[in-house]
Formats: structure tokens, C-alpha cells, sequence
């Protein structure tokens, strides 16, 4: 894929995506910031792909924008900046509505737009060594894409904790906050995440795919509209080979 800063593998159904810019905490630039887009794209339609893994090289998941790249775009003009915004908005919907299940494996630093990427996951696992952060008030920034991201995760009382103070937090409180899914010690932390992987390869795909859809369409819908939309999807997964399979399967399991 001619890829500088990105490592992967697929194995078993699992391919596991590594942010690899470790000397700088994995932090992001404009091609990473594309090549991650493009693999998310095309494994999102690989059928030997069954779930995503997101994790960073050596100790760290992503510290945010490269310096060099924050150099750069503070030098664009309006119209620069906002296709440069809309760049990273595609890669954390390209995450988001990927139509396989996709873990974001945590160590180390996870901040500003690492943490973006972590919460348009579906799933967050975080050893000890995890430390999360919205960080961009702190140089005169604004946390405008990811919030919108956060805010699908916690309540508004712990993202304007988060993105206000710009503190970092450990794995345990961001657990309780309900950010992440799981909190675990570094040694369990490749185990945790492919149990979970394994439970996301016994379901249908395409009821997971559908659902991950449902996920995506309801918002903004009011709640009638929402309602219709559900039945319909209802209707639609009845027809597919997996439920069929399924449910013949289950009934002759209980005659």
C-alpha cells in the first residue's frame, strides 16, 4: 500500500492496524492521517477481514498531530484548514462506520486526535500504562471534530471535564466515565482484546454490520421516523442467509 507509518497484519479473520511513529509517541500527519483512511476502506470490504484492531508502536497509541504538521497547518489559509478538518472528520467516520467491529488496543499516551480515533471505535481496551487527554485548549485550539466523538461515549458533565481542564486521565477513571470499555493490566491486554475479537467472530457479520448502520442512522432522527427506520432494517435482516441459518439452526436445536 506504500505505507511509511503504518504497520498491519491479518490473521485468523483479525487485522490489527499499528500506528508506527514510535520516536514521536505515533503522533499523526497528513499521509498517516490518509493511509489510515485508505486501510480502514478497504478492510471495511475485505470478507477475510472479520474485525479491525487500531494500537500504536512501542508503548503509546497516539499523541496527536505531529509537530511538524502542526507547523504546517498553521500556515493554511481558510480554505486549507477546512479540507485539511475535512480530511480528519472522513478518517474518524471511515472508523465509525466501518461495517466490521473495530477495538482501539491502548498504551501509553492517547491524546488530542489519538483519542478522537479511540472513540470512533467500537470498543476501547486500555492497560495501566494508558493516559487519556483532550489537550488542544492548551495551545489555542479547539477540540471541534473529536468532541462530537466524545460526546457518543460520555456524558456532557465529563466532556467538558475532559475538554475544558485539557487534563489527562488514567485508564481506571476513564472507565468509570464510561469512555472506555475495559481496563486491564498490561499483561492481559493482547488477551482481553482478542477475546473480544473472537466473540465479535462468532455473530453474523451482516448483523453486525447492520446494527454498527443503526448505530450510524438514528441520530438526528426523531423518534417515529427512528421507529420506522428499525422496522424496516427489522425486515431486511429476516431475509438475510445468516438469520435464516440462524434461526433454522436454533429451532431444531429446542425440537
Amino acid at each position: 500500500m506504500g505505507l511509511k507509518n503504518i504497520l498491519y497484519k491479518i490473521e485468523d479473520g483479525v487485522a490489527e492496524i499499528v500506528l508506527n511513529r514510535p520516536e514521536k509517541m505515533n503522533s499523526l500527519d497528513e499521509k498517516l492521517i490518509l493511509d489510515l483512511t485508505g486501510m480502514m476502506r478497504d478492510f471495511s470490504v475485505n470478507e477475510e477481514v472479520k474485525v479491525i484492531v487500531i494500537t500504536g508502536a512501542e508503548g503509546n497509541f497516539c499523541s496527536g498531530l505531529y509537530l511538524d504538521y502542526l507547523q504546517k497547518i498553521s500556515e493554511y489559509d481558510i480554505l486549507q484548514n477546512k479540507d485539511d478538518s475535512r480530511r480528519f472528520k472522513d478518517l474518524l467516520m471511515c472508523i465509525y462506520g466501518c461495517s466490521k467491529p473495530v477495538i482501539a488496543k491502548v498504551k501509553g499516551y492517547c491524546l488530542a486526535g489519538g483519542c478522537g480515533i479511540a472513540s470512533a471505535c467500537d470498543i476501547i481496551v486500555a492497560d495501566e500504562t494508558a493516559r487519556f487527554g483532550y489537550t488542544e485548549v492548551k495551545i489555542g485550539f479547539i477540540p471541534a471534530i473529536v468532541m462530537l466523538f466524545l460526546l457518543k461515549r460520555v456524558s456532557e458533565t465529563h466532556a467538558k471535564d475532559l475538554l475544558l481542564t485539557a487534563r489527562t486521565i488514567d485508564s481506571n477513571e476513564a472507565l468509570q466515565m464510561g469512555f472506555i470499555n475495559h481496563s486491564v493490566t498490561a499483561s492481559q491486554l493482547d488477551g482481553k482484546v482478542l477475546e473480544i475479537a473472537e466473540t465479535f467472530k462468532k455473530n453474523s457479520a451482516s448483523s453486525l454490520k447492520l446494527t454498527k448502520e443503526m448505530f450510524t442512522n438514528i441520530t438526528g432522527m426523531d423518534f417515529e421516523k427512528a421507529l420506522e427506520y428499525a422496522c424496516d432494517l427489522n425486515a431486511i435482516t429476516r431475509m438475510t442467509p445468516d438469520c435464516k441459518a440462524g434461526v433454522s439452526k436454533f429451532l431444531n436445536k429446542n425440537k
